[in-house]
């Protein structure tokens, strides 16, 4: 006998029926944290991704992007990603050296001609197995790498050649491969919290720091710093990197659409830091700062024994095939 019509059983199935194709098609939103300040590049073009991945998933997936710091330091970041309180981060390629030693290789000084070679670099096969290593070695996958800028000396002194900064005291971030340089060319390097700089410069209590232009003019070190030296020791890049576990949640199509809007990010903020870095030199120089160009060779020549030292976290081969690039 066939149960007798009722529109409240109907009414409620409809319900849920609704509810069932909601949750079906509901957004997953994930969270990208980074340490950069939400005006940068980095933030803009992070941004950027998460509406061209709402875009091409059709609403499936969005990204929340927290800039400076809001998720926590770096090394809370690289560790979100596996606790999963973070989904996608921005890291050093140094910091990324320590979960996978070669990945370091990038930033040690002198290790890029200029900034066509690192683009070779980032666009080599070369770069494509080291980013497979640090996958086998983390279960992380490296979506992009971001150029981050050549960074340069600021100082109250002028330098011309490496004995110019012979005993100058000079804040360097706390990491072996940033202290290469300096300690090559007989400066003592210091570390410091970047947030202290500033006064640091202003009250002598160091002699110089080095950084890229667009870092210089946002933390407006040329404000108590006359001379700017461009030196390019390090040609520095950050790396996206995405939690692995994404792979397993996602459909094999949506992860490769977020890895293609991701990389197209990569590229597009390492373009605008560039454009930037190359219309600074006159800006510097309008703001009444010193911009010296100096031949490089010397200095390079200073730290060339250093690069396969005992700091030196790849081996020798993969030093040769960065610098065969073209």
């Amino acid at each position: 006998m066939t149960a007798p019509f009722s529109l409240g059983a109907a009414l409620t199935a409809g319900v849920v029926a609704a509810g069932l194709a909601g949750a079906a098609a509901a957004q997953t939103e994930l969270r990208w944290g980074h340490v950069y300040e939400a005006q940068s590049p980095y933030h803009a073009w992070a941004e950027r991704a998460a509406e061209m991945l709402e875009k091409r998933t059709d609403g499936r997936y969005t990204i929340e992007v927290f800039p400076a710091s809001s998720l926590g330091k770096q090394v809370d970041l690289a560790e979100g990603l596996g606790l999963g309180t973070v989904d996608i981060i921005y890291d050093g390629q140094f910091f990324a050296g320590r979960r996978y030693g070669p990945m370091a290789i990038g930033s040690a000084p002198f290790m890029f001609r200029d900034y066509a070679h690192w683009e070779a670099y980032r666009d080599s096969e070369l770069f494509e197995d080291l980013a497979t290593g640090y996958t086998d070695a983390t279960g992380d996958d490296i979506a992009g790498l971001v150029y981050y800028g050549q960074r340069h000396v600021t100082s109250n002194e002028a330098i011309e050649t490496p004995a110019d900064m012979d005993g100058m005291k000079i804040r360097v971030p706390n990491a072996s491969l940033y202290k290469m340089f300096p300690e090559s060319v007989g400066a003592n390097a210091t570390p410091m919290a970047f947030s202290e700089v500033y006064l640091a410069l202003q009250q002598g209590v160091v002699d110089a720091q080095e950084n890229p232009l667009p870092t210089i003019q946002f933390k407006k070190f040329h404000e108590v710093q006359d001379h700017i030296t461009l030196t390019g020791h390090i040609t520095d890049a950050l790396l996206t990197i995405v939690a692995g576990r994404l792979s397993d949640s996602m459909s094999e199509e949506d992860y490769a659409t977020l890895m293609e809007v991701l990389g197209e990010a990569a590229n597009g903020a390492s373009g605008d830091i560039r454009q930037a870095e190359l219309d600074l030199v006159e800006w510097f120089r309008g703001e009444g700062t010193t911009v010296t160009e100096v031949d490089r060779a010397p200095f390079r020549e200073a730290v060339a024994e250093q690069l396969n030292g005992p700091d030196a976290t790849w081996d020798r081969a993969t030093f040769d095939r960065l610098q065969a690039l073209q």
